[in-house]
């Protein structure tokens, strides 16, 4: 194995708390409340010791990291530590005034979600009214702040035949980058499965959108990110388990993707307890599935072992029962049978409800999850 580089990126999630309600949020299905969150003077600390450490770019998500009162503080922090900042944000909670006060401190791009291209389908799926006239609204003042834009569409079986029109409003909204993002089912998309997947029609029907904009649009990126239910091959989850990108939970805890807690019996080190470097280059849980040595067969001799590093641990968990085990979306895999098959019964189904949640706090300052569950858009 080649020496361990530094990380190319920190992923810093904020805070699990979200205005939006989104039946596809890959937020863990325990979700840490406010008074678990890192302080303002961590955060801080986490930053310069991503930077020290060799790391170009931070990524400010959540939730929805601007209902941290001190999103201008932590961004100023991150600027100071010489980190390219980028904002991940729903725009709901954000104006003009705000991004402006961002920008000062040092904030540098923005990438901007949407549910859609519609406000009748945005509006259901983000479970909240008005959502989508906001996000119209906070990407004009994005740029107008001068600030760099990408527009990120999560698609699904919902909204997926607008991919065209998805298209056109990024490039009317100036961004320099769009992103069609099919749901990757972790976290609370799990329970919405047989809501969201698309059918195999649909996704070639996008595919064939996608490339064509690339071959006639020019001056800006696209990038296609197709549900792994429907691959043959495997992405390189994260750029590798443990290789390119770090994630430090709302609650401090460093991970090498954002799912990796549905991993159990897998512990996973703090920043409030040990240096980041320190848990960068030796803890159990970024060595276990780093490089190729953990590889069983068919991964161990295949000549993809160091493109795609086997794929992504926990989706070979949840379909395969076995974290260490070929990612179910190579065709090689044991598992990719039972990945197609769950893939063509959800898309083919009945199930139109979508299943909602919220972080919720209670009189004596207890968070609590809301569970209810609404008809789906057609």
């Amino acid at each position: 194995m080649n020496a361990l580089a530094a990380p190319l990126a920190l992923l810093a999630e904020l805070t699990h708390r979200c205005p939006l309600r989104c039946p596809y949020c890959s937020n863990p299905l325990k979700l840490t409340p406010a008074s678990g969150e890192l302080r303002t003077d961590d955060w801080g600390r986490v930053f310069g010791e991503a930077a020290a450490l060799g790391c170009m770019q931070v990524h400010l998500s959540g939730g929805e990291p601007a209902v941290r009162r001190d999103l201008d503080a932590l961004v100023a922090a991150a600027a100071e530590a010489g980190l390219y900042t980028n904002l991940i944000t729903s725009g709901v909670l954000l104006d003009a005034a705000r991004l402006q006060a961002l920008r000062d401190r040092g904030l540098e791009h923005v990438q901007l979600s949407f549910q859609d291209s519609t406000p009748e389908i945005a509006d259901v799926v983000a479970g909240l009214e008005g959502a989508h006239a906001k996000k119209l609204a906070v990407a004009r003042d994005i740029r107008e702040a001068g600030l760099a834009l990408t527009t990120n569409f999560v698609v699904h079986r919902r909204n997926i035949q607008h991919v065209e029109a998805m298209l056109d409003l990024g490039m009317s909204l100036g961004a320099e980058r769009i992103e069609i993002a099919s749901v990757q089912y972790h976290g609370w998309a799990i329970p919405n499965r047989a809501s969201l997947m698309p059918t195999r029609a649909q996704l070639a029907d996008a595919t064939r959108v996608v490339e064509a904009a690339r071959r006639t649009l020019e001056g800006i990126v696209i990038d296609f990110v197709v549900t792994d239910y429907y691959a043959q091959r495997p992405k390189a989850c994260m750029g590798g388990w443990g290789r390119q990108f770090l994630v430090v939970s709302p609650a401090g805890f460093v991970l090498p993707c954002h799912a990796a807690e549905t991993i159990p019996d897998l512990k996973f080190d703090n920043v409030r307890e040990r240096a980041l470097a320190d848990i960068w280059r030796h803890s159990h849980a970024f060595n276990l599935f780093r490089g190729t040595a953990w590889m069983k067969e068919p991964c161990r001799s295949c000549e993809r072992a160091e493109i795609d590093w086997g794929g992504c641990r926990c989706q070979a968990l949840a379909v395969g029962g076995d974290p260490a085990l070929a990612d179910p979306a190579c065709a090689l895999s044991p598992a990719h049978g039972a990945l197609l098959a769950m893939a063509d019964a959800d898309s083919t189904g009945n199930q139109r409800r979508f299943i909602y949640r919220q972080l919720r706090a209670g009189k004596s300052g207890e968070q609590s999850v809301a569970i209810e569950d609404a008809e789906a858009p057609a």
